[in-house]
């Protein structure tokens, strides 16, 4: 995939030497290490569904209450929004590798003090913890990766993140089932996630800032150090050239920038509400309401063993992560719309499976338990690929340099404002209007998401950071098919 020279572009011919996503070692490396933030996301979000099993048995006041249990599961989620929001602005200050550095340290705290908790309100303050350690870690490592990336193979390093996120979630649940019969069951689940953070700790001492955070910010040469090891001699002139004219042409503009000139300008008001969009669409189409809440859709399916429960979450979780890596080699060939869109058609008629699953065993159709299982496995491998990674990525790519930090931090937040919205009121709409309605209501949601894609989010891929902001640019000016233009230019 390759882009003609243009003004202002990397300079890449069709004569080229091909990047590909391993012809890099040193790229490859900085993506698994940065990417562990996104595993300490994916475990913490798929722990706590086997835990709060065990947590019942050793608090009775959990037991007794469906508040302390919804709380214990959301106060992760309202911390991970203080931590996204702050993570954006932390980010901007203090630089990628502070950020992620400050997060192990948080998350990791956290998980001693989950693991140490001797009743539920500690508990509850160290969820608090690990939130606000995840909530920076989900703004920072995809911006890191996007931002040490080749353009052509950006989106499947972005996605390794999400494959962090999704193994992260499958190596939960072999956690919950390894210590279902250990001593203090919960708190080695709880407490073990340190580990990878001490890990992520040790290992980002050892790697460089961001290059454009640091040519922006502190130093060139360093800047120049890192993309030397990442471009060939021709390739790494051209990048510095882009950099040298953004930052030019930033300090001619504008000397700070502020959060209302988000929604004032209209080139970066439109790709926010690109992003932000899809990572609430993300929400709001019901995974987390799979990985939350999987054992417990699992034994409203009828099955009611916890551990029976706990092993079909573990093929939901598997069927997870096996998606996104489908998914990093997608999201480069086919494209993020063409995926999205592909993915939510999927997501829609897996929905409607379940719908009507759950519809027909409340008529009192005693063998729908197996096919609602079946639908859950298909809404994930339809999910996964798509949906999963590519609101990720389009957020670390869309934005320009010196609005990076904090649109992405908003967007984050965005993302973690709808979790939370849907952890806590999915339970409870099911109560109130039955699962396959509920289920139904994720359908026309997932319906709205394609309209979304189709009208507010264009083609980013193969694309330089520079050309996202000449296409938004142009979309700004009233002309939605500006990809295809931008594309066109720069073959002529």
């Amino acid at each position: 995939m390759t882009i003609g020279l243009v003004p202002g572009s990397s300079g890449r011919t069709d004569d080229d030497k091909k990047i590909t996503y391993f012809s890099n070692k040193y790229v490859l490396g900085l993506t698994v290490v940065a990417g562990i933030g996104g595993l300490l996301f994916g475990y913490d979000t798929g722990v706590i569904s086997g835990a709060l099993l065990y947590i019942r048995d050793d608090f009775e006041a959990v037991n007794q209450s469906s508040f302390l249990q919804e709380t214990i599961v959301s106060m992760a989620l309202l911390g991970a929004m203080i931590g996204a929001a702050a993570g954006g602005w932390l980010n901007d200050v203090q630089g990628r590798k502070s950020a992620t550095l400050i997060a192990d340290v948080i998350f990791a705290v956290g998980s001693f003090v989950m693991a140490a908790a001797p009743d539920p309100y500690v508990l509850i303050f160290g969820r608090l913890l690990v939130g606000l350690g995840v909530g920076i870690a989900s703004v920072t490592a995809p911006m890191y990766i996007a931002e040490a990336a080749p353009s052509e193979i950006r989106g499947g390093l972005v996605s390794t993140n999400v494959l962090m996120i999704t193994g992260g979630q499958f190596l939960s649940y072999l956690v919950n089932l390894g210590f279902t019969q250990v001593r203090g069951t919960w708190r080695w689940m709880l407490g073990i996630a340190a580990v990878p953070a001490i890990l992520q700790f040790g290992l980002m001492l050892l790697l460089p800032e961001s290059p454009r955070w640091l040519y922006k910010n502190r130093s060139s040469t360093e800047a120049v150090a890192t993309l030397s090891k990442i471009y060939d001699p021709d390739r790494l002139n051209d990048e510095l050239q882009y950099l040298s004219n953004a930052l030019e042409e930033e300090r001619s503009g504008r000397n700070s920038v502020r959060y209302r000139d988000v929604f004032r300008i209209k080139e970066i008001r439109l790709a926010f509400l690109a992003g932000a969009g899809l990572q609430a669409f993300q929400q709001f189409t019901g995974i987390n309401t799979v990985m939350y809440y999987s054992p417990t859709i699992v034994q409203m399916a009828g099955f009611g063993s916890n551990q029976l429960a706990l092993q079909l979450s573990l093929i939901v979780a598997l069927m997870n992560a096996a998606g996104t890596v489908v998914g990093i080699y997608l999201i480069d060939h086919v494209g993020r719309r063409k995926l999205a869109l592909s993915s939510l058609t999927g997501v829609i008629l897996s929905l409607v499976l379940l719908s009507v699953a759950f519809f027909l065993e409340s008529s009192g159709n005693t063998s729908m338990g197996w096919v609602a299982v079946l639908g859950l496995v298909l809404y994930i491998s339809s999910f996964a690929p798509g949906m999963g990674p590519v609101p990720w990525t389009v957020n670390s790519e869309i934005y320009p340099e010196s609005y990076r930090g904090i649109c992405g931090g908003m967007a984050a937040t965005v993302n973690w404002v709808s979790n939370l919205i849907v952890a806590q009121s999915f339970l409870s709409v099911a109560d109130a209007v039955g699962t396959g309605m509920t289920f139904s209501i994720l359908a026309v949601i997932a319906v709205a998401a394609v309209v979304f894609v189709l009208i507010f989010v264009p083609e980013t891929k193969g694309l330089t950071f520079e050309e996202v902001e000449k296409l938004w640019r142009i979309r700004a000016r009233g002309n939605h098919n500006g990809a295809e233009s931008l594309l066109e230019d720069n073959r002529t």
